[in-house]
């Protein structure tokens, strides 16, 4: 086992010249339903198989959100990045039902193994060489889609959130409150849904996150793809998903970028302490949740780390 650990501190770093990346829109398959994705290349590519990375964003984003920022980043450094919408969410078809806007762990897990199978079969992808990119709620979802998967050789998280028990009744009112909300849960799924806006203004009722920031500003993450929607029938399944308890499940290098000013960095800890493997950690100072998602010089930094993890493990000859 290796495990490095590196606290840096907010600064203004040296601007990483990129190539300028083309991109082309996909199709793929999943349990019957379709998924739309886009795969980011440099532009100057000419032809041969890349490194590649399945990059997955926040709970309710679609791939246009902090997904294809990172995706830029690592076809701006020579890989074959690719993003997509889950099911139930942005441009892909509907869950089982014609359910849209739930979070579901297990759906969303399933589609990452999708899109890495698919991603492994594109002619300007390295098989060999595929890795995975989790940010923030999808860490878990990414953890679970690669542990175990032969097509897969590294992961690495960004601003991850990794709960657990403790976690989820800390951050969601206490045992009552995540009763209160699993009982919702059942309500909006026996009604065949419920749905109320994913973001809105500081103090607003009736929406999940009613916090203003990078959902709610237009110039941000509240682009005209993203769908703001949330499922009260999606609150079980999120609430009872703890990833942070299961480390060992997960049989790949990992590295993991997060600040003790973003979210749940107690997950992390969590999560490490119970890890085996190989793993590279950074701790960036004073970088909070949403700057990892689109401030240029926090996504910069992390993206080196990231490219630098999936440029360590290249196979052989690569």
């Amino acid at each position: 086992m290796t495990r490095t650990i590196v606290t840096t501190a907010a600064m203004l770093m040296a601007s990483t010249a990129l190539a300028d990346v083309k991109t082309r829109s996909v199709t793929f398959e999943n349990d019957g339903a379709t998924l739309h994705g886009t795969l980011y290349l440099p532009e100057t590519h000419d032809g041969a198989p890349l490194p590649a990375v399945v990059v997955t964003g926040a709970w309710t984003s679609v791939e246009e959100q902090m997904p294809a920022n990172y995706a830029r980043e690592m076809a701006g450094r020579g890989f074959a990045a690719f993003t997509f919408d889950f099911r139930g969410w942005g441009k892909s078809n509907d869950l089982p039902g014609n359910v849209r806007y739930v979070e579901s762990p297990d759906a969303k897990t399933s589609d990452i193994r999708a899109a890495i199978d698919y991603v492994a079969t594109l002619p300007e992808v390295d098989a060999a060489d595929v890795n995975g990119l989790g940010i923030c709620a999808s860490a878990g979802y990414m953890v679970d889609a690669v542990s175990g998967n032969p097509n897969v050789n590294r992961l690495a998280l960004v601003a991850p959130w990794l709960q657990n028990e403790d976690i989820v009744e800390a951050v969601y009112g206490g045992k009552d409150g995540v009763a209160g909300l699993i009982e919702m849960s059942r309500a909006a799924e026996a009604a065949g849904g419920q749905i109320i806006p994913a973001a809105g203004p500081e103090g607003a009722e009736g929406v999940l996150m009613p916090i203003g920031g990078y959902y709610y500003e237009a110039d941000r993450g509240a682009i005209p793809e993203y769908d703001n929607q949330w499922n009260n029938a999606g609150w079980e399944g999120w609430l009872t998903y703890h990833p942070a308890n299961n480390p060992e499940r997960l049989d790949k290098p990992l590295a993991v970028v997060h600040s003790e000013s973003a979210a749940i960095p107690e997950g992390v800890r969590s999560f490490l302490g119970g890890f085996a493997g190989d793993a590279t950690m950074e701790w960036l100072e004073d970088v909070t949740q949403f700057d990892f998602y689109d401030n240029p010089e926090d996504v910069t930094r992390a993206a080196n780390t990231v490219a630098a993890h999936f440029r360590a493990g290249a196979p052989a000859g690569n």
